[in-house]
């Protein structure tokens, strides 16, 4: 099946409805064009046992939209799921018969085992060693799913969705806390979670994240694998779930439409954080629309790694010499003997990108190259992680940091990971001089390191390798590992 061609999901939920296209079957669904209409179409449901008729005329009109824009964009192929209100709601059938008449389309009503399995693939797209509990959160129900091992464990749905749980309470706190607490105790695999991750889906529990952020002052802006651990992360949601709607008025950043909901948003993720007892809180970007594009995947490129799949892509459509990025990793390796193979995994995304930015002015390339990677919407990366990758490419083309937003990035990160984030960009710097960044000139010479020495031998008498054209850029490496530079020409 070609690869290249978009695919597109439409994800009818209990409060938004969204198109996704995502620019074809590749390891990283990387979208290319996002859209959501706020129908609400499970507001009421609680009590009527109905689809929101306001509700049900908008939704018609934004899937009928949807489609076009999707069939206009020549997608590949279209999914078109639904989930807890059209489950749940009497006419929910008819509605989606409806769809499906003025569209000519097929919807999958997914099941409630399907729409956290969905979640949960979505998690492990992004992070195919997640181990914990999947918490997905939407308008009309919370799923639960374990995962460990890309395997999925024990699951649960239930109607802890955010419309339906301020209907049920009325907007009173207690009474949402006892229908929360009701419902959750019929959950019998909570202590699975127990010491592990607890991810978090959904739109609410994201717009959640962008309030901890800001009130954190947190150096990294970016919400996917924002991590916090179970005793910060009660303090700080509980605080937010305590907040009135005057304080959470100037809260910036979040979406009107989602201020009401975040008391709550954040009162059902603390209750949840204080029966399961993981070690942290992760919250994801990714979630059942990726999921259901990770599930079109050949078995061969869900076994990719999703960080180097993202940073090949990047080096073959913005390198000038692609391949380079290999020869790079090998040549500079033996400068780390006895490397984790989960900081040998950073060091060659960082080869794979450290050429992709030389179109920028010089003046500004280090900046925007450290930017651009810290924003990347990479997967399979902590905030640590993507911290330590932005600063190694950045210190591929400048020695000091020149600028704030470059120091804050230091905050996330030890004394011994700064020294090797700045070794590596050194060598990156190195490499790229040595041979100009063309392919297959770097094997000819090799780096040794000894006790006091870095070594650096280069064919005698080839002009390609005139020690004068980079013996200041080993000094430099060899300054960052406290060593003597040597050349030796053999």
């Amino acid at each position: 099946m070609p690869q290249h061609h978009p695919v597109g999901v439409i994800d009818i939920g209990s409060n938004t409805i969204r198109l996704v296209v995502f620019g074809g079957r590749h390891r990283t669904p990387l979208p290319l064009f996002n859209e959501k209409a706020t129908c609400a179409l499970g507001a009421g449901l609680e009590g009527s046992g109905r689809l929101n008729p306001e509700g049900v005329p908008q939704a018609l009109a934004a899937v009928e939209r949807f489609v076009a824009l999707a069939r206009a964009m020549e997608v590949e192929r279209l999914d078109v799921l639904a989930t807890a209100a059209c489950r749940d709601a009497e006419d929910g059938a008819a509605f989606l018969a409806e769809i499906e008449r003025r569209c000519g389309i097929t919807v999958t009503l997914l099941s409630g085992e399907e729409e956290a399995t969905r979640a949960a693939l979505g998690v492990l797209c992004s992070i195919p060693d997640a181990d914990g509990m999947v918490a997905d959160v939407g308008g009309g129900s919370l799923e639960l799913i374990t995962v460990k091992d890309g395997r999925f464990g024990r699951f649960a749905t239930m109607p802890l969705g955010l419309l339906r749980l301020s209907e049920h309470s009325g907007g009173d706190r207690e009474r949402a806390l006892a229908v929360i607490e009701q419902r959750l105790a019929k959950v019998d695999f909570m202590e699975e979670g127990r010491g592990r991750h607890l991810y978090a889906v959904g739109g609410s529990w994201r717009a959640l994240a962008r309030v901890l952020i800001d009130q954190m002052n947190y150096p990294l802006h970016v919400l996917d694998n924002f991590t916090l651990p179970r005793a910060e992360a009660e303090r700080l949601i509980g605080l937010i779930a305590r907040q009135s709607r005057k304080s959470l008025d100037k809260v910036h950043g979040v979406s009107k439409k989602r201020l009401p909901m975040l008391p709550l948003s954040a009162l059902l993720l603390e209750r949840l954080l204080q029966r399961v007892q993981p070690d942290a809180v992760v919250f994801s970007v990714y979630g059942m629309r990726e999921g259901q594009f990770y599930l079109g995947l050949d078995e061969e490129m869900k076994r990719q790694d999703p960080l180097i799949a993202s940073a090949s892509r990047l080096a073959e459509g913005a390198g000038r010499f692609p391949e380079h990025g290999h020869e790079l990793m090998e040549w500079m390796s033996p400068l780390f003997p006895d490397e984790a193979p989960e900081l040998r995994r950073l060091r060659h995304a960082a080869c794979l990108l450290g050429d992709i930015f030389w179109y920028e002015h010089p003046d500004f390339r280090a900046e925007q190259a450290f930017l651009r990677v810290l924003r990347l919407p990479f997967m399979g990366l902590g905030h640590r992680e993507r911290a330590g990758l932005a600063l190694a490419v950045y210190y591929r083309y400048a020695s000091d940091e020149a600028s704030e937003v470059v120091r804050t990035a230091h905050d996330l990160l030890d004394d011994e990971r700064i020294r090797r984030v700045r070794t590596i960009g050194a060598a990156l710097r190195l490499g790229h001089t040595v041979s100009g960044g063309a392919a297959g000139l770097l094997s000819r010479t090799r780096l040794t390191r000894g006790d006091t020495v870095l070594m650096l031998g280069v064919p005698a008498g080839d002009p390609l390798f005139n020690p004068e054209a980079f013996s200041r850029r080993l000094d430099r490496l060899a300054q960052e590992l406290g060593l003597t530079a040597q050349i030796a020409q053999v």
